[in-house]
């Protein structure tokens, strides 16, 4: 059974992670993606041709979430190629945990994810409503918040996740009020997640002792997320709008 059989489907910022992990588990359930990149164009490529290989259309889309002329060349890609988009996936965002980025000072982080994150999220989100609107079958916008906004968590980059996550969750239901029911608004709010950061950055020790307190005794893997996002997306949902899933074993309930 392929449940997204016949849909086209957009995962911003899929070369790596999560979003490379939603933009699989969408082909592999029936649709043809396309996925955007800022930099990583090698490694959007691989998914692309990933995808290809399972016999669905793929197209590599370069994308500057900051920049607002960015966003409207990639909706008029999507048309070129595609003809329509089904499917919006914001996953993209900024990255202040490694790399140069995490060695900035703790106002440059903030402007950052205040612009790519909040910011970017809600250019696309217009955007991806406005020609969903326009379509027939309008269709699924999925954005990317954090579990933690109903829990808290300390530290200095948590507050600002949970700013700027917090906004991307309350937006995300006022836009879903204001585009229904045409257009579906839901998000996704991953928790634990094993990406980069939880593999080369984070202590051991405290790796092993998120773990330990996750009720469901294990970090969450990009899959676990795209599962999710595959059910979001799908006929499935149908009667869902507005609502956030948290994939984090248990950790905020």
């Amino acid at each position: 059974m392929n449940p997204l059989a016949g849909k086209v489907a957009l995962v911003t910022g899929a070369s790596t992670g999560i979003g490379r992990a939603i933009a699989l588990a969408f082909a592999h359930a029936g649709a043809d993606v396309a996925i955007s990149f800022r930099t990583g164009r090698r490694e959007a490529t691989a998914v692309a041709t990933e995808i290809e290989k399972l016999g669905r259309r793929a197209a590599v889309l370069q994308l500057e979430l900051s920049d607002p002329a960015s966003i409207s060349t990639l909706t008029r890609d999507m048309a070129d190629q595609f003809g329509r988009v089904d499917i919006w996936v914001n996953n993209a965002g900024a990255d202040i945990l490694t790399g140069d980025d995490a060695k900035k000072s703790r106002l440059e982080k903030l402007d950052q994810l205040l612009t790519v994150d909040l910011r970017g999220t809600i250019l696309a989100s217009w955007e991806a409503a406005r020609v969903m609107q326009e379509q027939p079958n309008g269709g699924v916008i999925i954005n990317m918040s954090w579990d933690h906004v109903l829990f808290g968590m300390e530290g200095s980059n948590p507050q600002m996740f949970a700013a700027v996550k917090g906004g991307i969750l309350s937006f995300s239901k006022s836009l879903a009020r204001s585009v229904a029911p045409k257009v579906r608004v839901n998000i996704l709010a991953p928790g634990w997640i094993e990406t980069e950061f939880a593999a080369t950055t984070m202590d051991p020790e405290y790796h092993r002792r998120v773990a330990e307190s996750t009720p469901l005794g294990r970090w969450g893997t990009p899959e676990d997320v795209a599962r999710a996002a595959v059910f979001l997306a799908a006929p499935d949902s149908s009667f869902l709008t507005g609502q956030m899933l948290m994939i984090g074993g248990g950790v905020v309930m």
